[in-house]
């Protein structure tokens, strides 16, 4: 990254392995125009927080499916939204059981069976 053009997104991210009981933790990051929320993720885990559970398979191929998650309160695809210059607030996908942090049972119900 070239400091000059640098910026910093604060990712506020949901911790935790039950709904009731989890919790916000907020990450800067560093990031150029144009990184993902999931390259800041992976940034979380590489510079801060090696802990954080977030679901991935690749990088940009945007047919995996495994990083969606709500970004701002919409479901979206961490490896397509963009991170920007302001508070971004990271949360599990909702009506799914948590596995931890923003990993959620995405098998359906005849699949655990």
């Amino acid at each position: 990254m070239s400091t000059s053009s640098v910026k910093t997104a604060r990712l506020r991210i949901w911790r935790g392995v039950d709904r009731d009981q989890g919790r916000y933790q907020e990450f800067n990051v560093a990031f150029e125009d144009g990184d993902s929320v999931l390259d800041g993720l992976v940034r979380v885990r590489l510079n801060d927080d090696p802990g954080l559970a977030v679901r991935f398979s690749c990088f940009n191929a945007h047919v995996c499916k495994e990083c969606t998650m709500l970004i701002d309160g919409k479901v979206e695809y961490a490896c397509i939204a963009k991170l920007r210059e302001e508070i971004m607030q990271l949360d599990p996908l909702p009506n799914l059981p948590i596995v931890r942090d923003l990993v959620t049972d995405t098998l359906s119900h005849k699949e655990r069976f």
